[in-house]
């Protein structure tokens, strides 16, 4: 068990539900469970995204907000299905807190405020 204490962007992918910061301690567990299942990353530059590993195969929602945040980021030609958590990478690659200028990219770019 890896237990830490980050803040975390997360993007439902039904757009009806709000963008929101919350704590994650216990990785992996609680991205899985924020995922709904086991966990793929995508990397890019001081930041991590985590998805359900198995959205596409699943069928889950696409999650277009993130899918857009991602090509805000350079990171185009993917489409996230399912909940989208953001996290911060470090100086050796361990989980930081989210960064804030990908806050306030969500934030401007989505037309929502993350709570």
């Amino acid at each position: 068990m890896n237990t830490a204490n980050f803040t975390a962007l997360i993007i439902p992918a039904n757009s009806t539900d709000p963008l929101r910061l919350e704590h994650v301690e216990d990785l992996p567990r609680d991205l899985e469970q924020l995922v709904g299942g086991p966990v793929e990353g995508i990397i890019r530059g001081d930041w991590h995204l985590y998805l359900n590993a198995e959205g596409h195969a699943a069928g889950l929602l696409p999650n277009l907000r993130a899918t857009q945040l991602l090509n805000e980021c350079g990171a185009d030609g993917h489409l996230i299905r399912g909940t989208a958590v953001f996290l911060g990478r470090g100086r050796h690659w361990e989980e930081a807190d989210v960064p804030d200028h990908l806050v306030r990219l969500a934030e401007q770019h989505l037309g929502a405020r993350a709570a």
